[in-house]
C-alpha cells in the first residue's frame, strides 16, 4: 500500500488533506479536501471562498487547475507500483461554464496501466454543487518505475 494511500485510511479525509498541504503548501491556497483517495480514483472537494475567485466572482482558472492537480497527483502516487516514482509533466485544461459554488475535482485512472513506465494522461473533471461539469483537464503524469 501507498504511504499516501495509508495515512488517508488511518488519519481520515481532514487530516490527511492538512498533511497533504503541508508536504505542498501551495494546495493550501484552495483549501482542499480529499474526500476519496484510491488506486485509480481520486476525489478533492474546495470550497467557494472569496480568496480564489476572480473579477467576475467565479472560482479562478488557476483553483479549479490547482484542484485537478491535487487530485490526479494523488490518485497517481496511490496507483503506480511501490517505488514507482511519478512527476507531473504538463496539463492541457478547458474551462466549461463559470463556477459559482464549491467545486469538486474527480481524477479516474481506472482505465490507464500503472505497472508500465512512461507518459500517463490523467482526466480530470470538476463540477460545481449542481453537478454542472465547469472545468476539464488531462494531466501528462511521467512514470517511472524503480
Amino acid at each position: 500500500m501507498s504511504q499516501f494511500l495509508s495515512m488517508f485510511t488511518s488519519a481520515g479525509p481532514q487530516a490527511f488533506s492538512q498533511m497533504a498541504c503541508q508536504v505542498a503548501p501551495y494546495f493550501s491556497s484552495i483549501n482542499p479536501l480529499v474526500s476519496e483517495l484510491r488506486a485509480g480514483s481520486a476525489t478533492v472537494q474546495v470550497p467557494f471562498r472569496r480568496e480564489i475567485t476572480n473579477h467576475l466572482g467565479t472560482v479562478h482558472a488557476i483553483a479549479m487547475c490547482n484542484a485537478a492537480e491535487l487530485a490526479a497527483g494523488m490518485m497517481t502516487d496511490v496507483s503506480i507500483p511501490a517505488g514507482a516514482r511519478w512527476i507531473p509533466k504538463g496539463m492541457t485544461v478547458e474551462y466549461l461554464a463559470k463556477a459559482k459554488s464549491d467545486v469538486t475535482a474527480v481524477a479516474n485512472g481506472e482505465g490507464l496501466d500503472w505497472q508500465t513506465e512512461g507518459d500517463k494522461i490523467v482526466p480530470v473533471d470538476i463540477h460545481d454543487t449542481e453537478g454542472k461539469k465547469v472545468f476539464t483537464a488531462r494531466i501528462t503524469m511521467n512514470v517511472k518505475l524503480s
